[in-house]
């Protein structure tokens, strides 16, 4: 039989298993997302302790390699100024003459569901370092998002 059509074993041909990838920049975070990032290490290391499969552990330990690099390099952020926003401020905005909040955090700690946007997301790049009264450019349109108030959130800062 021809080489080509003999299969040595399943391994050859799995897809190659990668490290989870570090986001470009600065890592900052709020006091909570250090103390989160703390608690996800502490659950991942019970897991791969309790963990019998192989391939479980594996991927449970690339997930640690992760969040190992992540703490190491968390730069944790002094409490924004009033009305500027700032990683940790919680912002109050008009877009398309609609009210919204957002908490602005790290990348690691963002939840858009639960109103916390990472400092790199689109949204909340437009929104660092204005200040309340300012209008800021957002989706090519200069005059997009007014912002209406912007303070230190202490859910994040504690």
């Amino acid at each position: 039989m021809s080489v080509a059509f003999r299969r040595e074993s399943d391994d050859e041909h799995k897809e190659p298993e990668f490290e989870w990838p570090i986001p470009v920049g600065a890592n900052l975070v709020t006091p909570r997302g250090l103390r989160l990032l703390g608690e996800e290490v502490a659950r991942l290391e019970t897991a791969i302790a309790a963990e019998t499969g192989d391939d479980a552990r594996k991927k449970l330990q690339r997930r640690l390699r992760y969040l190992h690099t992540r703490q190491a390099t968390a730069e944790v952020q002094a409490p924004p100024g009033d009305n500027v926003v700032g990683i940790g401020s919680r912002v109050r905005y008009a877009l398309n003459g609609a009210e919204r909040a957002v908490t602005i955090v790290g990348h690691d700690e963002a939840d858009p569901a639960a109103g916390h946007i990472a400092f790199t997301a689109p949204l909340g790049r437009a929104l660092m370092g204005a200040e309340a009264g300012d209008m800021v450019a957002f989706q090519g349109r200069d005059d997009a998002i007014e912002i209406l108030a912007a303070a230190a959130d202490p859910e994040v800062m504690a």
